[in-house]
């Protein structure tokens, strides 16, 4: 059995599990006991439809499979009670958040999710907050079990060598981009427009209007907006280095910060509460609007640029060192990284937040370079951009000499996979378990539950 307790196909879930209990068919029965964690029959049967809606194909007792799976993330959560290991309330509500944006994105808009439900938003984030927390802590114990297992060279080119090729992991077509970047410069008529709109909250707030309640009419943070800016508690870490100086100056409580750049835009921030080196504060986030005028000449410096590397014959990895205002690839030449696996492939799924370079690059050839193209950076800011396609490498079978980081993430994979494996032979030999006669025939990939 594939251990595959991280995430849940969310949108099935959720809707699968809302459906069934709607339809009265749960029926509440403690059939596992790990620690001091129970596993209710609706547990399994929620699950059981949800998979039904995904099509998942299982060998063998669907349900028994389902409950192991079960009884294993109670085995992890027990462990991270006793470990410590905590997963903060503003990474959950952050979540919680993020799927019911999904949610809605799915099903049409708010209202018709709370139609469909015959509930408030407010209560259905809350019937989310249990399910998302223990997700959470057993992703965060999975890590924790597993974060010292490292791979060297020579065990890397061993498994290589040793492996059934035909094992190896298909890779699918790939590219190498290079980019130059330039960002329309904000007019200053509208940075004062902005630092004039936060001066007015600051007076408004010393006048006696709420805090939270500015933020959800007016912030621009779409995480924390609906929380009246409210960011949770958090380290110095957390934050962009010119938000977390002011945020941790902040001396007294509800004192209101002076007004803070950062490259997301202009904040004010409110303390509420500190605790040693953790602040719990929220902020209200106005984004200067780019005016089309400045579009246009940022469009046209970057066609300039263009021309020098199209038709002056300047080398394009020249141009982006001199010109690139994108800090993070200027000084390599505008090579890209990927951030899924820190490597300079990507695969089209890669750039799900990039959806105009994934159009462009499937039109191009090796050595190819686009027009400027209007997007937005990891931030949100607009932004042109112009490509390069370095490299384009076709589907194949991972090699050691082409694929090095995919063989190495496969060996991790697999050592990853062990060592979950015999953690959870020995934690089952040392944990309560209680198993319900009824379910003690089934087949499970690791015996001895419930003896």
């Amino acid at each position: 059995m594939k251990l595959k307790y991280i995430m849940l196909p969310l949108f099935g879930m959720f809707f699968g599990m809302n459906a069934l209990m709607a339809q009265g068919n749960v029926i509440d029965e403690v059939i596992a006991i790990v620690g001091d964690k129970a596993i209710l029959r609706s547990d399994i049967e929620h699950q059981y439809q949800q998979s039904l809606m995904e099509g998942v194909n299982f060998s063998g007792d669907a349900k028994c499979k389902i409950l192991e799976e079960q009884l294993i993330q109670k085995l992890m959560l027990n462990q991270a009670v006793l470990d410590s290991i905590e997963v903060g309330e503003n990474e959950v509500v952050n979540e919680v958040d993020r799927r019911m944006n999904y949610f809605i994105q799915q099903i049409g808009d708010q209202k018709k999710l709370e139609e469909y439900f015959n509930k408030s938003m407010i209560q259905i984030k809350r019937e989310q907050m249990e399910m998302v927390r223990n997700q959470m802590l057993t992703q965060r114990m999975q890590g924790d079990i597993t974060k010292n297992i490292k791979v060297i060279p020579a065990e890397i080119r061993l498994f290589y060598r040793d492996a059934n090729k035909d094992s190896l992991p298909m890779v699918g077509t790939q590219y190498e981009v290079q980019q130059i970047s330039v960002y329309p410069e904000v007019e200053q008529k509208e940075i004062d427009r902005v630092k004039d709109q936060l001066r007015d909250f600051q007076k408004q707030i010393n006048e006696g209007r709420d805090f939270a309640t500015l933020a959800v009419l007016y912030s621009e943070d779409p995480g924390s907006a609906t929380r009246g800016g409210d960011l949770g508690w958090a380290t110095r870490s957390t934050f962009v280095p010119e938000f977390a100086t002011v945020a941790f100056n902040l001396q007294d409580k509800n004192k209101v910060s002076k007004i803070v750049e950062t490259e997301y835009g202009f904040h004010i921030i409110q303390l509420l509460d500190r605790k040693g080196e953790r602040i719990n504060v929220r902020h209200i986030l106005i984004k200067p609007k780019i005016s089309s005028v400045a579009r246009d000449n940022a469009r046209l410096r970057l066609d300039s640029i263009g021309v020098l590397v199209k038709e002056k014959g300047m080398p394009f990895h020249e141009a982006a060192l001199r010109f690139s205002m994108d800090k993070d690839t200027r000084a390599n030449g505008g090579l890209m990284v990927n951030e899924y696996n820190n490597s300079s492939k990507f695969e089209i799924t890669h750039l799900e937040r990039m959806p105009e370079l994934a159009r462009e690059l499937q039109k191009m050839k090796e050595g190819d370079v686009t027009a400027p193209v209007l997007t937005k950076d990891k931030n949100g800011k607009e932004v042109y951009q112009m490509y390069l396609l370095k490299k384009k490498t076709d589907p194949h079978r991972a090699n050691l000499q082409d694929d090095y980081q995919v063989i190495q993430n496969a060996l991790l994979a697999r050592k990853r996979e062990q060592t979950m494996k015999n953690w959870i032979r020995e934690k089952q030999r040392s944990t309560y378990v209680s198993l319900d006669k009824a379910w003690m025939n089934c087949e499970f990939e690791y015996e001895g539950w419930g003896k």
